[in-house]
């Protein structure tokens, strides 16, 4: 496999990833634009500037759009993140030049009719509607709020609806001013491509675009707190949540193998003991997430309003406990599950897109994953204590709770027993 990356004279890059054997191709174009680059009055506008991408241009109307990837067996879509936009569309092979035209027209030259803007504001307000009535998602939501209280980073990427009934296509047009210039974007594109072609293309497509000036998003700042929300549910959702590394910092490897021995499958602390020993809940799991210069370590589970405080106390016992009798073996478990995910995971060529990517918007570069294997196997077992500790003793927890959950534990209450 071979990858390569170039740039624009105007900054933009471009890079690929030819994989033998396949006959399809997964193209897009990922912006370092994203919800924590908003301003409060704007909270919600980049993800409805990614819904607006698909209603018009003017060259193609909405259904053509469709239409166009549809008619040669593809398909196109997109995804706002804190961080990112990205739209995307795979195909095959002889179709690439098609999708990545169509994707620099939604990109490049959107209609904003007003008319659309309206029937898609009344989707997003629906969306937001849906969240609302789905508590497995909108904890995470309050979650990422009460970890960063009044910040771009702890606000909704949906926006509230308050805000959203009133973006115009001012907003929208000022908000792509402000943030999709070539610099801050990334065509990314893996399995059956031709550099070159993707090169000329790119070139073609976008090499007319002017700099702009980088937008420097505001310090994460994680300050822990709490946000229960008491509902007649099924059931309690249970979320908390640790600061951990941002994808920069050295230990950011170390972060995802404790959270996986921590809660990453069947094998893991808290699924063994909270689930299969005391049937305290169905679900049950931990993850590392990370940015640019912070990151989150969060547990979540569901159960019932009578077990939700034998549940919480028992994942606090459970971060104790990995404090003092983390094994080798565990950790070696948790390091092969890992490797595996992430070999398995860039199987596809969409998988190696993103990648590519969110690897070249961090580093600038693309470490050969060699080298992403050898940081993974250099994690051992003190290195993972010794995070366990800093994380359970030195960091200040968030916590959200939504649904019946009068018995829960207090915020106060949990850092007491981890500090016991």
């Amino acid at each position: 496999m071979s990858v390569k990356l170039d740039r624009l004279g105007n900054g933009l890059r471009v890079v690929t990833e030819h994989m033998p054997g396949l006959q399809s191709a997964s193209v897009g174009l990922w912006i370092d634009a994203g919800g924590r680059h908003e301003r409060i009055e704007q909270n919600g506008v980049a993800h409805f500037l990614e819904h607006m991408a698909f209603k018009g241009t003017a060259r193609r109307s909405a259904l053509q759009i469709a239409e166009e990837i549809e008619d040669v067996g593809g398909y196109i879509n997109a995804y706002t993140s804190r961080e990112t936009t990205a739209y995307y569309a795979r195909v095959l092979e002889a179709d690439v030049p098609l999708a990545l035209d169509v994707i620099a027209d939604i990109v490049l030259n959107p209609a904003f009719d007003e008319n659309e803007i309206e029937v898609e504001r009344g989707v997003i307000l629906q969306e937001i509607g849906q969240s609302l009535d789905t508590p497995d998602d909108i904890i995470f939501d309050w979650l990422q709020e009460a970890a960063y209280p009044e910040q771009p980073m702890g606000r909704t990427i949906l926006g509230p609806s308050e805000r959203v009934s009133t973006f115009n296509r001012g907003d929208l047009s000022g908000f792509v001013a402000e943030h999709y210039g070539p610099g801050q974007m990334i065509i990314s594109a893996a399995g059956a491509v031709d550099h070159d072609q993707i090169m000329r293309m790119a070139e073609e497509l976008f090499g007319h675009l002017v700099p702009t000036s980088a937008f420097t998003a505001d310090a994460a700042q994680f300050t822990g707190g709490e946000r229960r929300e008491i509902k007649g549910l099924e059931q309690v959702h249970f979320a908390l949540a640790f600061e951990s590394p941002g994808y920069c910092e050295d230990d950011i490897y170390t972060a995802q193998i404790y959270a996986t021995l921590l809660g990453g499958g069947m094998s893991s602390r808290l699924f063994q003991e909270i689930r299969e020993k005391r049937g305290l809940c169905y679900s049950i799991f931990a993850q590392a997430g990370a940015y640019a210069d912070t990151g989150m370590m969060t547990i979540y589970a569901g159960t019932s309003a009578d077990d939700i405080g034998g549940l919480v106390n028992l994942t606090v016992d459970e971060l104790r406990r990995a404090t003092e009798d983390l094994n080798e073996a565990e950790v070696a478990r948790a390091r092969a599950q890992m490797k595996a995910g992430l070999l398995m995971g860039l199987e596809s060529p969409s998988s190696r897109a993103e990648r590519l990517a969110r690897v070249v918007s961090i580093w600038d570069r693309v470490p050969p994953l060699a080298e992403t294997i050898a940081k993974v196997d250099a994690v051992g077992g003190a290195d993972v204590a010794a995070f366990a500790e800093r994380l359970a003793v030195h960091t200040q927890p968030a916590l959200a709770l939504y649904g019946p959950a009068e018995r829960a534990p207090t915020l106060e209450k949990l850092r007491e027993r981890l500090a016991a």
